[in-house]
């Protein structure tokens, strides 16, 4: 369904007619050819427009089975950014399907429909899954922290999963999806999150790989310690939006808000789209980098 009808929760079987805008492709596209040379120069990322050049193999974590590459239809282009001031300034958004589920009912339904796109697609190896979570940041004087409220899963640009747990709990199939091997979850600081699932529904979240351990791994520069904004910024030339009063909001109301519902869904999303771009990069190679200088 989309966030602008949030109480219906579709499943398998109903249409979906969404696809990027093209417009909006072109338009990214022609942004990232007229910086893409002086990209490379900066950050040696490899040059996108020759197929000589995207690289093998691609980057394999040590403790995630080899994932086949993905389909042209399911990832966008791999972008590089320049330093465009104007290009900074634009926000990226999840722009597909968001399924929204409140009841245990249409937990297990949505979870099913993941399970099944799980089972077609690991045949080419792990399925990556964009995690992340929302909780309520202020608890009541005297209660102890908030459960988490709100989990969000992402396996492409056209679906994105929310399911609202602090009402629907977490049914069995579910915390059998998390604690499965075929998919790898993904996200930064993702250890955090996967602790405070174990801790308020007793899940343990896994594989897990963390974005901001594998960005310094494929990108030049120092070592840092990442922010999903900044990685966003840094790949997209994008700007994550992340207002205060969406993020620090009330995620334990009954029907959260069509901003709420945007916020997150594009979050898990970002996730899911950064893994794959960043997975498909060599390793960055200092030795390399010096006698280029």
């Amino acid at each position: 369904m989309q966030s602008s009808d949030p109480p219906a929760c579709p499943c398998a079987g109903e249409d979906d007619d969404f696809y990027w805008d093209d417009a909006a492709e072109a338009e990214l596209q022609a942004i990232e050819a007229a910086y893409a040379a002086e990209s490379a120069k900066r950050r040696r990322l490899p040059d996108w427009s020759s197929t000589a050049a995207r690289p093998a193999p691609p980057f394999r974590p040590r403790h995630i089975p080899v994932l086949a590459a993905a389909s042209p239809s399911s990832v966008l282009p791999p972008p590089t950014c320049g330093g465009i001031v104007k290009a900074r300034h634009q926000q990226i958004a999840f722009s597909g399907k968001i399924v929204y589920c409140r009841t245990r009912s249409e937990v297990e339904k949505a979870t099913a429909e993941i399970a099944r796109n799980i089972e077609r697609m690991k045949a080419s190896g792990p399925v990556s899954l964009g995690f992340d979570l929302e909780w309520r940041p202020f608890p009541r004087r005297g209660e102890p922290p908030c459960k988490v409220a709100l989990m969000q899963l992402c396996m492409d640009k056209t679906h994105c999963y929310l399911m609202h747990i602090i009402h629907s709990g977490v049914p069995p199939i579910l915390k059998s999806l998390l604690e499965d091997s075929s998919s790898v979850k993904v996200g930064v600081c993702i250890d955090n999150d996967a602790r405070k699932m174990f801790n308020d529904y007793d899940v343990r979240v896994q594989p897990l790989t963390d974005l901001s351990i594998i960005a310094n791994v494929k990108l030049a520069g120092p070592q840092r310690r990442w922010s999903l904004a900044a990685l966003t910024e840094m790949i997209t030339c994008k700007e994550l939006p992340k207002p205060s009063n969406i993020r620090m909001g009330n995620w334990e109301s009954c029907v959260l808000s069509k901003q709420q519902l945007q916020y997150a869904a594009t979050d898990a999303y970002i996730s899911w789209y950064l893994y794959e771009v960043l997975r498909s990069l060599p390793d960055y190679d200092v030795d390399a980098e010096k006698e280029i200088v």
